[in-house]
């Protein structure tokens, strides 16, 4: 079966920083798209960063500048790095991978659980 498990977050301060981690576990599959999501209660999913397989990336207008996404296709790992945290970027983190499999498991869309991210003083 496929699982996504993300590790990094953490409360930091107004202009600090933080470097989120997703993996990818799973027997006889590839990775395609990755991507991060962040949710806040009573708002809609936003989608803040894309990467293919290729590394080629998007980011969302409000992030551009401050966060960087980046993979690592022999670990099936993608990874957010956070600079200039506002107040605003607080939110539950959550990690997105398609997977094409040739095994037991389903190719599609999986998520992880998310993890909270607070910028506060």
């Amino acid at each position: 079966q496929v699982q996504l498990v993300e590790s990094g977050g953490g409360l930091v301060q107004p202009g600090g920083s933080l470097r989120l981690s997703c993996g990818v576990s799973g027997s006889f599959l590839i990775v395609n798209n990755m991507g991060w999501y962040r949710q806040v209660p009573g708002k809609q999913r936003e989608l803040v960063a894309d990467i293919i397989r290729t590394s080629a990336t998007r980011y969302a207008d409000s992030v551009k500048g401050r966060f960087t996404i980046s993979r690592d296709n022999a670990k099936n790992t993608v990874y957010l790095q956070m600079n200039s945290l506002k107040p605003e970027d607080t939110a539950v983190y959550v990690c997105n991978a398609n997977v094409r499999s040739w095994g037991p498991a389903t190719s599609g869309d999986y998520w992880g659980r998310g993890t909270q991210v607070t910028v506060s003083s």
